[in-house]
Parts: structure tokens; C-alpha cells; sequence
């Protein structure tokens, strides 16, 4: 099926055999079941294969409403079509069907498409979100519910169709594995292959955490709010680690707000407003690298940033790696900045020297990344010119705003996440017992996510305590 705008001859030409007599709805019916078994059973026959590193794309809010027009089938007659290149270098679909309209690709393999074409006759194009490596994201009316989704359009590339088949695969078994923490997991709406591009639709949502924080000019969040995003990120994680998976790429701009609305406050001292974002639910999304326990773990996983030392050193990993990240993104959220600035190994090595202490001596006796060592001890100058940025770096508690109590248990919580050793590292389960979430386990207490004045108060003294320490 190809692209089609509203109104052309071909989707004229649908409807009218959608609608014309019982027996040609019958079988439009047939196709429709028969085209559902095909997609059923191509995603089964597909065999599992390794994980690409490509970029996420971020949803973003949107306030843009359409008008909803009467839904029509998503189901047309099957065409055959081959694929050519433009003199541009653009891939052509072009179907062979005389009134079939032709679908283009870019040279990266990106769908070239405008405001109002169709995917599959039910999505109608509305605007673009977002962009990867691995495709685009569009705001698109379903035709069939009259709601805006979310349309994650793949490259029509081998090694992208593969790891969106992979991404099925685990949004399917998230859809069916009921367990507490499952609802912090996005949810797949559909997914079908539009002209070699697999698409994804799901519930818009709003913006990533980390968009929220850049366009509040990295200002950090309040801490009841630390504590609400930190508790649902551990729960979808307990929920993916009790089903035998590991997401592997834990970050911020993979945390979405579900509405990212804001109230403003005005912050006297740095003399600017601030962002609240009014809801702190979110969901957790990306799945294309998530592993399962018993399959093929590549050798490299995570955004650098937030990627454990096992990782860096080649140890092996499994959970614990996505505790780690946890770790990293709470800091992120509480201080506005990451805590491992680097894009180079052995300076990541140093970094978390500077803040944790010494890497234990089993890590240097058994990675097979020597390069980094000599003698025992990691072989970094920490006099020369490139290690400045390390020499101001602090231990992690110097990082706390304030020494109240609560500050006290996140920092706590944070320390025990980035533990080196992964089998003493804390668990999900741990995690989610430890004091700092007690406004969630005792059930007398206010709920912690209500903008109480309490918390505005926190927030006030939050943001003076930062202006202070920075």
C-alpha cells in the first residue's frame, strides 16, 4: 500500500469498493483477516537478530487539533510494486496498479511525506515530532478513532526493520504480562509495514523529562517530583527485570512526561521563572534495545553517559546495568547536569574515580580493555591539561544541595545504584523499599505528587540552596 492523500482517485476508488454490495464487503472482510494472519505470522518467523546503537527519537506535546473526518478502511486491494532510484538518489515504490500513487524515500531511507498524505488509508499525516537515525516520529490522525497517535516510521533500511521487529516483539509480550509497573511501560497501539517502512502507533504523550529540563534552561527539578519520577522509572524497571529483560538504554529523553503542562514560579534570586511541570506521571519508551536474559547480549549497550563500568570494561552485564543509568539519571534530575560528562572511555574510568573511589581490583584483573591500566592502577595523569575537568569534579555526596534528611536518603539511594560491583549493587526490588520512597510505602502520608504548599516551599528553598552551591 502507498501513500495517499485525501480525496485522490485511489482512495476514491476504495471507498467505493469498501461500500458497494454486502458480497464485496464480505470480501473486503476476507483481506482483512488474511492480511492480519500475514502479519502475525511474518513478525513469528522472524528470528532475533543483534541491536542497533541507532538515536531515539523524542515525542514531543502537541496542541494542534483537525478536524475528524469519517473513518474509512485501512485495508486495499493488493498491488505488486518494485523499488527504483531517482536521479536524486531517492528510492521510488511504484506500484503497478494504474491508479496507485508512489511512495519516496530519502537516500538515508527516511519516507518522504507531506501534511495530509495516509499511511495504510486509516493514519492521516498531521505534522512531524521528531527525528533519528532510525526514522521519524509523526503526530497523526487516526481516521478510525478520530484520536492524534503517535506514528513511529522506520527506516526502510535492513538493519532498522530488524531492531523494530525486535522492539515488536518485546512491546507485544509488555502488552500481555500483566504485573504491577506494566502501565509505566508505553504501550504499542498497532503496528503494520507500509511499503518497506514498519510503523508503530502509540498514545501521544508529552515531552521527555530531559526536554523539559532544557527548555526550563536546566534548572533542577523539586525533589518530591525527584522522588515521583524516580519511583515509576523503578517500577517499569522491576516490571521489565521480573519478565526476564534488561532495557539497556535508560536515559532521560526515554522518560515522557504523559502531559507536560507547567505552572511558572518566579525564582527571586537567579531572577527568572520556572517551570513546574503540573503532572509528574510519566512513562518509560524505547524498547528497541531491550534484551531478554537468555539471547545474545552485545558487547556494548547504553548512552554513554549513564553506561555502567561493566560495560566500559567488557565484564559482561545484565540488569544491574539499567540501575546504574537509574543512578546517573536521578543526579541529572536533582542537579540539572549529568554526572559523567565525557565521551571517552578512560576519562568515564576517571570521572567515576573522582566521585566513587578506586575500581576494584577484580575489575582490572579481569577486563580484557588493558589498555587503560598500568600497573594495577588506572593510567590516567591527573596533572595534565586534558584532565582539568576531572580535577574539579567532587565526591558525589558534595553534591547535595542541602544536608536535610530527605536529601540525605536520595543521595543514599544514588550511591548504592553506582556501587561498581553489579551483584552488590541495589536491585528494583531493593530499591523500591529503600526510606527515600517511604511517602509511597506508608500509607498515612500525603501524596507525594500533589502540589501541596509544603512542596512549594521546598521548591523556594531548593532553588536557593542550588543558587548557593553552583
Amino acid at each position: 500500500m502507498c501513500v495517499r492523500k485525501p480525496g485522490d482517485s485511489a482512495t476514491a476508488s476504495l471507498q467505493s469498493h469498501v461500500h458497494s454490495t454486502a458480497g464485496t464487503t464480505s470480501a473486503t472482510a476476507t483481506v482483512q483477516i488474511k492480511t492480519r494472519k500475514q502479519k502475525n505470522s511474518g513478525l513469528k518467523a522472524f528470528k532475533r537478530g543483534s541491536k542497533s546503537d541507532a538515536e531515539r527519537v523524542l515525542t514531543t506535546e502537541l496542541s494542534y487539533s483537525h478536524p475528524q473526518p469519517p473513518p474509512a478502511s485501512r485495508v486495499a486491494p493488493p498491488v505488486s510494486s518494485h523499488t527504483s532510484t531517482t536521479a536524486a538518489g531517492a528510492r521510488v515504490t511504484a506500484s503497478s496498479a494504474p491508479a496507485a500513487a508512489k511512495v519516496r524515500d530519502d537516500p538515508e531511507g527516511h519516507l518522504i511525506y507531506t501534511r495530509g498524505d495516509r499511511l495504510e488509508t486509516r493514519y492521516e499525516i498531521l505534522r512531524t515530532l521528531g527525528e533519528g537515525t532510525f526514522g521519524k516520529v509523526t503526530c497523526s490522525l487516526d481516521r478510525l478513532t478520530g484520536k492524534q497517535v503517535a506514528v513511529k516510521i522506520i527506516k526502510n533500511v535492513p538493519k532498522y526493520r530488524a531492531a523494530a521487529k525486535i522492539e515488536i516483539r518485546v512491546l507485544e509480550q509488555i502488552r500481555d504480562m500483566q504485573l504491577d509497573g506494566q502501565d509505566i511501560c508505553v504501550q504499542m497501539l498497532d503496528w503494520f509495514d507500509f511499503c518497506g517502512h514498519i510503523c508503530l502507533t502509540f498514545d501521544m504523550l508529552g515531552l521527555s523529562v530531559f526536554d523539559f529540563l532544557k527548555d526550563n534552561q536546566y534548572h533542577p527539578y523539586p525533589l518530591f517530583q525527584v522522588r515521583h519520577i524516580a519511583y515509576q522509572v523503578i517500577k517499569a524497571v522491576r516490571y521489565l527485570h521480573r519478565t526476564r529483560l534488561t532495557h539497556t538504554d535508560l536515559k532521560p529523553e526515554n522518560i515522557l512526561f504523559v502531559s507536560s503542562d507547567f505552572d511558572i514560579y518566579y525564582d527571586a534570586r537567579k531572577k527568572q521563572d520556572i517551570r513546574v511541570v503540573k503532572n509528574s506521571d510519566i512513562r518509560l519508551i524505547d524498547f528497541g534495545s531491550a534484551t531478554f536474559d537468555d539471547e545474545h547480549h552485545s558487547t556494548v549497550v547504553s548512552t554513554r553517559h549513564y553506561r555502567s563500568p561493566e560495560v566500559i570494561l567488557e565484564l559482561g552485564w545484565s540488569h544491574p546495568c539499567d540501575m546504574w543509568s537509574i543512578g546517573c539519571i536521578l543526579f541529572e534530575l536533582y542537579r540539572g547536569h549529568t554526572l559523567f560528562q565525557t565521551h571517552d572511555n578512560l576519562e568515564h574510568l576517571a570521572m567515576m574515580e573522582a566521585i566513587l573511589g578506586p575500581l576494584p581490583t577484580k575489575f582490572i584483573r579481569e577486563t580484557r580493555k588493558t589498555k587503560y591500566f598500568w600497573h594495577g592502577q588506572l593510567d590516567w595523569d591527573p596533572d595534565s591539561p586534558d584532565a582539568r575537568y576531572v580535577r574539579e569534579l567532587r565526591k558525589l555526596k558534595r553534591y547535595m544541595i542541602t544536608a536535610d534528611p530527605e536529601h540525605e536518603q536520595l543521595f543514599d539511594l544514588i550511591q548504592q545504584m553506582l556501587i561498581y560491583e553489579p551483584r552488590k549493587r541495589l536491585t528494583s526490588q531493593e530499591a523500591l523499599k529503600h526510606p527515600f520512597f517511604y511517602p509511597y510505602t506508608n500509607s498515612s502520608s500525603q501524596h507525594p505528587t500533589q502540589h501541596s504548599t509544603q512542596s512549594k516551599r521546598s521548591l523556594s528553598s531548593q532553588s536557593s540552596s542550588s543558587s548557593e552551591t553552583e
